[in-house]
Parts: C-alpha cells; sequence; structure tokens
C-alpha cells in the first residue's frame, strides 16, 4: 500500500536492461497478440464459431469447457516485508472459497438465466433500470480497481527488475491484449490464459527446485528453515508467537486473512469477468469449472508466493539480495517486489527472466479478461440503440475495448502518480465494493428478493461501511490518511461492516414484504441466432424489455409464429431437457445441491478446520513439520498444474482432432 516512508529506502537494483523489459512488453505482447489472431483466423475456418458473431465474440457461444482459467490471480500476493506463511496461506483462502461459493451462483446461472450475457441484464429484467444502474456503477467501479491494480502490480515489477519506466509500462502492458480481445472475443482469451498457464506452471516447478534443492543460498528445505529460524531472531514479527515464521499464531495473518476473503468475495461476485465465464461454460461444466479453479488457484499462493515470500524473508542478509544490506521497504513489498528479490538471489537474471514472465502471463491474462468484460457491460444497446444488431454490437465492442486499453493506461498512470500502490487497491477493493456482493449473489438465487431490498442493503451498506472506515482508521491509527485507510485493521472494520449490515439489511427489508419471483423472465431472456444471416435486426433483448405473459405461454407451449428469426428463446418446459441448454432441470438442481455441499465443505477445512486449531495451539514448526508441510504444497502445486495443463486439451480433444483433419484436407 502508499506508506509514508518512515527509514531510508535502498534502492531495488535491476539485473536486467531496460530493453528487456521493453522486449517482454512489447515484443512478447504483440508474440501472443499474434498467436491468437493465427488461431482465431483458424478458428473462424474450420469451426462454426466466428468471433464476428456477437454470441461467440462476448460468450464464446456458451460452450466453454471446464478449464480452469488462472490468469486473473496475481502471483505476488506478499503484502508485508514482516510475513510468515500463515498471511500466504490466508491469501490462498480468500481466493479459493470465494470461487467454491461463486460456483453456486453459476449453477443458479444456468438455472435461472442462462440466455443471460452479464449479470446486470439479470437485474434489469428482474428489477428494471434503477437497479441496474446501481449494480452497472459497482461493475464499472470493479474493473477499475481490479485493473489499476493488475496494471500497478505489473508495472512495478517490470520497473524493478529491468528501469523500464512505470507510466510506459501501464501503457504498453494493455496494448497487446487489445489486439487478440478485439479480434479472438472471449473464447481468444481462454486461448491464451491456457497458455499462459502452462508457463505459469512451468516455472512454478523451477523455482521449486532451485529454492528448495540447487541453489547454494537456500541449499534445501532444512536449510531454508535455519534461515527462517534465525530471521525470526533477527528481525521478530510483531503478533507472531515468539516473533517466529515458523508459526500459525500470527494477528497480522489473522487481520489479512479476513480483509483477504473480504477483498475476494467483492472481487469474484462484483466482476463480469466471473459472471462471463459462468455464461460462457456449457452448462454440465460450469459448476465443476469453478470447483476446481479454486483448488487449483489454492496452489498458487500456498506453494509459489510461500516459496519465494519466506526465501526473501530469508535471504535478506545475502549480499546478492536487491536491496542489501536492507531489507525490502513496505512500499516496496507492497508493490509486490518481495519475489522478485528472493528470484535474483536463488536464479540471478535467470530469475529475474522468470518473474518477468510470470508477472507478464498474469497481469496480460487478467487484463483481457477484464476487457472483454467492459466490453459487455457497455450500455450502448441497453439505452442508446436497443434495436442493434449482432455485427453492430461487435463494432462497437470492439471501439469500446480500445478506449478501455487506452483508459486503463491512464488511470493506472494517475494511481502511480498518486502513489497508491498494487496493495492499497488490494485492502480498498473489499471497502468500496462489499456493499454489493450479498444483493447481486441474491438476484439470481432468491425469489424473495425485493428491489426496495436491494436498494436499502446496498445504500446503507455503503454508508455504514464507509462510516465504519473512517472511524476504525481514527480510532486504531489515530489518523486518518490515505496510508492509513488501507491497513488491515481499517480495511476489515470497513469491509466486515459493508458486507454483513448490506447482508442483513437486504433481508430484513425483503422479508418484511417478499417477492414470490419465478424467474420466468429471466428464463425467457433471449440469445442471439447469428446463424439466421447477418443483415438482421437483432431485437431488444429481455435486457431492455420484459416478455409479456402471453409471450412466455407461447415459448412454454412451442408456438414461435410470434418470434423474432434471429432469436432463441431459453427453453423453458423443464419436464424435458433444457432444449438450448441441453440438460435436464432436474440434473441442474443435483449440480446446484453438489456445489453448495462443495463449498460449504471445502470453507470448512481450509478457513476454519486446517488454520485456527494450529492459531489457538500456537505451535511452531519443527523441521520435521516444516518439510512436511513444504512437500504438501509441492504436490499440490503439481497437481493444479498437471490438471490445468491436461484436462483442456482432453475436454477438447474431438474439437481439436476435428480442426486438425479440417487443416489436413481430410474432412
Amino acid at each position: 500500500m502508499a506508506h509514508l516512508q518512515l527509514a531510508a529506502e535502498t534502492e531495488f537494483k535491476p539485473l536486467l536492461d531496460q530493453s528487456v523489459g521493453y522486449g517482454v512488453v512489447v515484443g512478447v505482447g504483440f508474440f501472443f497478440a499474434a498467436m491468437m489472431l493465427g488461431l482465431t483466423a483458424i478458428q473462424a475456418r474450420f469451426s462454426k464459431f466466428s468471433p464476428s458473431s456477437s454470441e461467440e465474440f462476448s460468450s464464446a457461444s456458451r460452450s466453454v469447457k471446464a478449464s480452469v482459467d488462472l490468469g486473473k490471480f496475481a502471483l505476488v500476493g506478499h503484502r508485508r516485508s514482516r510475513t510468515n506463511h500463515l498471511v500466504l496461506r490466508w491469501y490462498g483462502v480468500g481466493g479459493t472459497i470465494q470461487l467454491a461459493f461463486f460456483a453456486i451462483v453459476a449453477a443458479k446461472v444456468k438455472m435461472n438465466a442462462n440466455g443471460a450475457h452479464t449479470f446486470l441484464e439479470i437485474v434489469k429484467t428482474r428489477f428494471g433500470t434503477g437497479a441496474h444502474l446501481l449494480f452497472t456503477f459497482y461493475a464499472f467501479l470493479c474493473i477499475l480497481v481490479v485493473c489499476g491494480s493488475l496494471l500497478l502490480g505489473g508495472a512495478a515489477t517490470v520497473n524493478a527488475l529491468t528501469g523500464m519506466n512505470i507510466v510506459a509500462a501501464c501503457f504498453l502492458l494493455p496494448i497487446g491484449i487489445a489486439v487478440y480481445v478485439i479480434f479472438g472475443g472471449l473464447r481468444a482469451t481462454f486461448i491464451c490464459d491456457y497458455t499462459h498457464t502452462m508457463i505459469l506452471f512451468v516455472i512454478i516447478y523451477v523455482f521449486f527446485a532451485n529454492v528448495y534443492g540447487t541453489s547454494p543460498d537456500t541449499g534445501s528445505i532444512t536449510a531454508l528453515y535455519d534461515l527462517l529460524v534465525q530471521a525470526g531472531k533477527n528481525t521478530p514479527v510483531d503478533g507472531n508467537k515468539d516473533g517466529s515464521y515458523l508459526t500459525m499464531k500470527s494477528n497480522q495473518g489473522l487481520v489479512f486473512g479476513a480483509a483477504t476473503i473480504l477483498s475476494g468475495f467483492s472481487g469474484v461476485f462484483c466482476d463480469q469477468g466471473y459472471w462471463q465465464r459462468a455464461i460462457a461454460s456449457a452448462p454440465r461444466s460450469t459448476t465443476r469449472a469453478y470447483m476446481l479453479g479454486g483448488l487449483s488457484w489454492f496452489a498458487v499462493p500456498w506453494g509459489f508466493a510461500s516459496c519465494l515470500g519466506l526465501a526473501a524473508r530469508a535471504l535478506v542478509t545475502n549480499p546478492k539480495f536487491p536491496t542489501y544490506p536492507n531489507p525490502l521497504s513496505p512500499s516496496q513489498t507492497s508493490s509486490g517486489l518481495a519475489a522478485p528479490a528472493a528470484a535474483a538471489v536463488v536464479m540471478g537474471k535467470g530469475g529475474a527472466v522468470a518473474i518477468l514472465l510470470v508477472v507478464f502471463m498474469a497481469v496480460t491474462s487478467a487484463v483481457s479478461a477484464e476487457l472483454i468484460a467492459v466490453s459487455s457491460v457497455f450500455l450502448y444497446r441497453t439505452y442508446y440503440r436497443p434495436q442493434a444488431s449482432s455485427q453492430e454490437i461487435v463494432r462497437v465492442s470492439h471501439y469500446f475495448i480500445c478506449f478501455w486499453a487506452v483508459w486503463a493506461g491512464c488511470w493506472s498512470t494517475i494511481l502511480h502518480k498518486a502513489s497508491i500502490d498494487l496493495g492499497w487497491l488490494f485492502y480498498v477493493q473489499g471497502v468500496v465494493l462489499s456493499p454489493a456482493v450479498v444483493p447481486i449473489a441474491l438476484t439470481v438465487t432468491w425469489s424473495k428478493l425485493t428491489r426496495a431490498g436491494v436498494f436499502a442493503g446496498s445504500i446503507s451498506g455503503a454508508v455504514l461501511g464507509m462510516l465504519a472506515w473512517m472511524i476504525g482508521c481514527w480510532k486504531i491509527y489515530g489518523e486518518i490518511n490515505v496510508s492509513n485507510l488501507a491497513e488491515p485493521y481499517s480495511a476489515v472494520c470497513s469491509g466486515l461492516t459493508g458486507l454483513l449490515f448490506s447482508g442483513i439489511i437486504t433481508v430484513l427489508v425483503s422479508l418484511a414484504k417478499p417477492a414470490n419471483y419465478d424467474f420466468s423472465g429471466t428464463r425467457a431472456i433471449a440469445v442471439y441466432d447469428d446463424t439466421r444471416g447477418s443483415d438482421l435486426e437483432a431485437p431488444s433483448s429481455a435486457e431492455t424489455r420484459h416478455p409479456s405473459e402471453e409471450e412466455l405461454q407461447e415459448k412454454k407451449l412451442g408456438l414461435e409464429d410470434g418470434a423474432v428469426a434471429d432469436v432463441m428463446p431459453v427453453e423453458e418446459d423443464w419436464s424435458a431437457p433444457a432444449g438450448d441448454l441441453g440438460i435436464s432441470m432436474e440434473e441442474l438442481k443435483r449440480v446446484f445441491r453438489r456445489a453448495t455441499w462443495y463449498s460449504l465443505a471445502l470453507t470448512l477445512i481450509v478457513a476454519i478446520l486446517v488454520p485456527l486449531p494450529m492459531y489457538f495451539s500456537q505451535y511452531i514448526f519443527g523441521r520435521g513439520f516444516y518439510t512436511f508441510w513444504v512437500a504438501c504444497t509441492i504436490i499440490w502445486a503439481a497437481m493444479s498444474g498437471i490438471f490445468c495443463m491436461i484436462l483442456p486439451l482432453w475436454e477438447s480433444r474431438a474439437e481439436i482432432w476435428t480442426i486438425l483433419l479440417a487443416i489436413a484436407g481430410k474432412k
């Protein structure tokens, strides 16, 4: 976060030339853009999917299988110079349980609004224009915070490793991404994410081998353990048992965990990028994708970040450390420089290049998701051109993606000049977005939710959260300023207040005069049938008008004479397989129940059963237990990487084989 400098800050000495930074940001960026353009051309030529279709561009024709997207998660999750693996493990918990709970919402999306393109479309269909505009504000605010975090974190790392100008990095990083997003749409982001994920995991395995095995600076797992024991004696951690880095008894870690969970829920439920992936997934794989994605994501902060985060703490006294003889300053660690510092020691320039690639892959994958998301929530068709055709929607989406790529560079530059960094935005994300989480989630899941409940919960939660933010900051830290507002205790005071009170008020106001919504309106949201011709004007979807009872009855009876030619209504007859869904409602209900039990079980294990007994027991790891702990992180990361690299290929084997045969001229 943005800190006032309490002590002299030692400059982070770049290991690489500026040319390397520009080469990666521009050269590698456009290499991937060219590769994605080629794959998109092959897809359009040899498959039924064309990115010129609005359905394919924004929702990948709702046919994506359960591949896992890890690019959206930053791999530099350590925010403090005085941290231990509890902090990093809580960072993993914050990313895992929110994805698990979003699996429940994803199942409900397929049950109650399969034709929707955005969660805002569902809100407008159910509650009208006022609620739609309220949540559009939250959607754009979320995208602003996420884009700012990604670009600032990426630019700071590139600058530290190569000396590349931070402002230049902020502007150049989104450019190559915008190219392949414009030409390939959502499916291109999935393909790019898969490619990036393979590279990310290979680099993770290389760092595991070096830090825990071959590097003479760490030596081995037990040698690293000895270094951490000594570090705890040299610079003990306030709030940790005996100041140790090898204990789960960490007050800082517990508060960080609460802030991470709040920030995580806000960043998922308010982010159209996650909803878009739920919408794009095939019905049978939607929930499974988020379940497996949460488990795979946990390996990144728990394994990789713990490896390099603890190595950075252990190697501060090493002459090769970039800020030797001083540790990283609070602002440097908040900018995500702990991992680059450790990599520079254990692998030299090779480690710096590896971290540079890791950060580049993570930032580009995540920003691509935000660019396609922001093009979907753009209000062109909703209020300006309700009768816009499919091709017109795609064309305007292209323009808005270009605009947002430039604006993202401007926005991150503004934040940088204001001394706002990755850590500051990470904490504040939960503060500003948490009041919208419960109302958004209930919109697609709870039939008794009312418009009054949505407004009362969202607005009251925001007001109370802001008051708690200011009062908590003042009472705990003695002064309200930019730095103190993003301290963990300030963030938890606000985020917890906003989340809990918005949820309580939303439910109570709704129960005072409950609705009895049957979701018939959201189930009737139409998807485009672009195969009927590109010259037809697309009608207004449920985003701009509500179907009448007569129209709904017509759809249920299969009387489509009043339907417009280029629209396919979502099947309403639940007694049979759900037409466009290709899956019965009973099966969808079973998927929903599995997702609910899975989410509760996973949360119970990773957030309560494992960490809390170790916290209250105040146990300090011995050599044997630390070795076992590291082995678990390596095994988990290995299994996650294998799953992420093999499952997408296996699930898409038929499509890949068909395209290869077509290219070879045999089909």
